[in-house]
């Protein structure tokens, strides 16, 4: 209670309990919103560059299908969504989510 009592009273001729109460509030939001989101964008990334031929794959807007062909300028895919029938998506289009939803093995019914 003494530490907050003593940001609370910060005196006209000092302002280092200012100073350190918005940092307080500039590391709190870095660790709580900044690093989440760099970490999950590095993860999307990582899992783009992975994707290959033959893989399930589920797409933002929630299209299934199976990667045919990753084309040449590496940034986008073609993607079976029904024998014979064929879309070219964009790789940052997959869901890293759904995608490993869907090719995670199935889990044993619990009785």
């Amino acid at each position: 209670m003494n530490l907050l009592y003593f940001f609370m009273q910060a005196s006209a001729g000092s302002g280092t309990a200012q100073y350190f109460l918005i940092g307080g509030m500039v590391l709190v939001f870095w660790l709580f919103m900044i690093r989440p989101q760099a970490k999950k964008a590095k993860e999307q990334q990582k899992f783009a560059t992975s994707i290959e031929k033959g893989t399930k794959v589920v797409t933002i807007a929630g299209i299934h299908g199976t990667i045919n062909k990753v084309n040449e300028d590496g940034t986008t895919v073609q993607l079976e969504v029904s024998p014979g029938m064929y879309m070219k998506v964009e790789k940052s289009t997959i869901s890293m989510e759904w995608t490993n939803k869907i090719n995670a093995p199935a889990t044993a019914d619990k009785k």
